[in-house]
């Protein structure tokens, strides 16, 4: 790993109260010493004791005009830092153009801009947190609801590497007696240990699966629920998502096919995020635009976890819809029968005769309905149960992956004891989900893929 300086601006740029501008490395405090200045003449900051404050400024003696900024300094002693390394963080003026004149001042004077995420990857590499951690460092940044940052802050304080631990240490223990047993089989007695091992490997894939069966709840926690709105032309697409937003977003007239393009927004349904997309109505047309809107529209209800297909109940079914609901009718799906203030021409059995898919009957322009499309949401996804509790939620893709490989190898255990297949055997496939499982707290991981995950971080964080 690098051991050099680094520096970024770790507050967001754009003018603010407060900016941050962050050091860390073996010659932080030395560059400190090079461009502060103590208002009252106190000696240098190298000298001063570890987690004290300083009021000064920060100055540039190659310039007339020598200080940029007055500021307040932190100084941090290693290890008792974030990176474990000496740590300076320089608190300034929240202007865009200071913070990067103190920046480009530290740089000048011996550190080096900071990659994206380097001084978490320092944190990790120099053994202060585990890969689990550091990955919820970037959850808890961009967390979209309260869901998701109390899953992250769980992570960030080890629940996922306190539960993966035991996983391992049941089964290196595991390992440790078989290799002990084969070294030694004159004083170590295997006779009937597949059995026992039997039932310490099911506990462990049982363990497995329910961390597996968090994960798609995980996601959606994370990441929201992505929510494509589907309809033909002047179904009330367009007036759905702005009653579902509270907002006038999307353009709403009478003319069928005003919407053209597709319109993303996200919105907070009861602490669960929905990231709602309007398309374009769908049915046959002759106009080029037109056409385009209608390909994207199909293309984002393939990938779609939910899909809000609505209806006017005031004019007939057409082709148009039978081919709508031919695309959605093995999906996770709701149907709003809208416009239900007016007369009614299409009714809920004839949609039901289509559609096994929940029917609501909605008036967008009473604004009628919204509350049962809100809990039959819930119900869809959560069961209609959406609890904060203490429950360790996978919310990581690289971290389900590595979970399904372990429990495949559990599998290949489970099928040696099976078959009576020599103790060896067990060996094997064990250490594998040994190693499965410390994939996800970085313990052997590759250079290339560790840059790769800390690459998507932000700089100064």
């Amino acid at each position: 790993m690098k051991t050099d300086t680094i520096a970024a601006i770790a507050t967001a740029m754009t003018n603010s109260g407060i900016g941050i501008i962050r050091i860390s490395g073996e010659d932080a405090f030395t560059v400190i010493d090079r461009i502060y200045q103590s208002k009252n003449g106190k000696k240098k900051l190298s000298e001063e004791k570890s987690h004290t404050v300083h009021y000064g400024y920060i100055v540039d003696d190659t310039k007339e005009n020598k200080i940029i900024d007055e500021v307040m300094v932190l100084i941090m002693r290693a290890p008792n830092t974030y990176t474990r390394e000496d740590t300076v963080e320089i608190d300034c003026h929240g202007g865009v153009l200071v913070m990067q004149k103190i920046l480009d001042t530290v740089v000048c004077h011996g550190a080096r801009p900071a990659e994206p995420g380097e001084f978490t990857k320092r944190a990790f590499l120099n053994g202060r947190i585990d890969l689990t951690q550091a990955e919820s460092v970037m959850d808890v940044i961009s967390s979209k609801n309260e869901f998701a940052l109390k899953s992250s802050i769980s992570q960030l304080q080890g629940s996922l590497q306190k539960e993966i631990k035991e996983l391992r240490e049941k089964i290196i223990y595991e390992i440790a007696f078989i290799e002990s047993a084969l070294d030694d089989p004159e004083h170590i007695n295997i006779d009937g240990y597949g059995q026992k091992l039997k039932t310490v490997a099911e506990e462990c894939k049982e363990r497995i699966e329910h961390l597996l069966d968090t994960a798609d709840n995980g996601k959606i926690l994370k990441e929201g629920i992505d929510t494509v709105i589907v309809g033909k032309p002047n179904a009330g697409k367009s007036s759905l998502m702005n009653v579902l937003l509270k907002k006038e977003r999307a353009i709403v007239t009478d003319i069928a096919g005003t919407t053209r393009d597709v319109l993303e927004e996200q919105m907070n349904l009861n602490g669960i995020t929905l990231n709602i997309i309007d398309t374009a109505g769908i049915r046959d047309t002759e106009d080029i635009v037109e056409k385009i809107g209608v390909d994207k529209a199909k293309d984002y209800l393939v990938n779609a976890d939910l899909i809000i297909y609505v209806v006017d109940s005031s004019t007939p079914l057409d082709e148009n819809d039978e081919k709508i609901m031919e695309m959605i009718k093995d999906r996770t799906a709701l149907v709003l029968l809208n416009k239900s203030d007016l007369d009614t021409v299409t009714t809920e059995e004839m949609i039901a005769s289509h559609l096994d898919q929940k029917i609501i009957k909605v008036s967008m322009k009473e604004n009628q309905g919204v509350d049962e499309l809100e809990n039959a949401i819930k119900e869809l996804f959560f069961h209609g149960k959406v609890e904060l509790n203490d429950e360790v939620y996978i919310t990581n893709a690289r971290h389900k992956a590595a979970l399904s490989n372990a429990k495949d190898s559990l599998n290949m255990v489970l099928d040696s004891i099976a078959m009576e297949m020599p103790e060896d055997f067990y060996s094997i496939d064990l250490m594998n989900t040994y190693e499965e499982l410390g994939n996800i707290l970085g313990e052997s991981l590759g250079e290339d893929l560790v840059n790769e995950i800390f690459s998507k971080f932000c700089t100064g964080k």
